[in-house]
């Protein structure tokens, strides 16, 4: 059987996740730091497109968060 609460509780906690997520990032942009525009990033501009990619940029966030998210883990382990 579907169980509604259970689904709305997900969905209201999925919902304050991103928008923790999407103020983390806001203020990442306003700090100055050159997220997207490291070495390694790739950006292809033509007439009427531009492509970017940022590969540098995916792979220190990703070790960032890593390692965060296995601080938090130990954290309450304990």
């Amino acid at each position: 059987m579907f169980d509604v609460a259970a689904a709305g509780k997900w969905i209201v906690s999925a919902g304050l996740g991103l928008v923790l997520i999407g103020g983390f990032i806001w203020l990442l942009g306003r700090s100055g730091l050159p997220i997207g525009n490291l070495p390694g990033d790739l950006r292809i501009q033509r007439d009427g497109f531009t492509c970017v990619f940022p590969l540098a940029t995916s792979i220190v966030l990703s070790i960032i968060l890593t390692l965060l998210l296995n601080l938090i883990v130990r954290l309450i382990n304990r």
